[in-house]
């Protein structure tokens, strides 16, 4: 809970479509800037980007409609699980892919 008492959750974002290449992570990390956010984004082997973004509910929730706004012509999905707040971030940033 933050200091207001609202939820704290962790949103994991699966983005699919043109979202390799074309500076999607660093728009993300841009984005993240303007909200009260902490994680990471990085892109995968099958071609998407992932994010994981914690914070108050409402928040997490418009950072990631920011994202998919800013991003809009090139997303054609956006998957999101979400799950209680670990506090594990303490900023956000932009991760290399992982291995094959």
């Amino acid at each position: 809970m933050t200091e207001d008492g609202e939820e704290l959750v962790r949103c994991t974002a699966v983005f699919a479509g043109t979202v390799q290449g074309v500076g999607f992570r660093a728009t993300t990390r841009r984005v993240a800037g303007a909200f009260a956010v902490a994680g990471w984004v990085r892109n995968e082997p099958d071609g998407t980007v992932r994010c994981v973004a914690e914070g108050a509910r409402e928040e997490v929730d418009r950072f990631l409609a920011a994202v998919r706004a800013a991003m809009s012509p090139l997303v054609r999905d956006m998957r999101v699980d979400r799950s209680p707040a670990t506090g594990a971030f303490t900023g956000f940033e932009v991760r290399h892919e992982q291995p094959r």
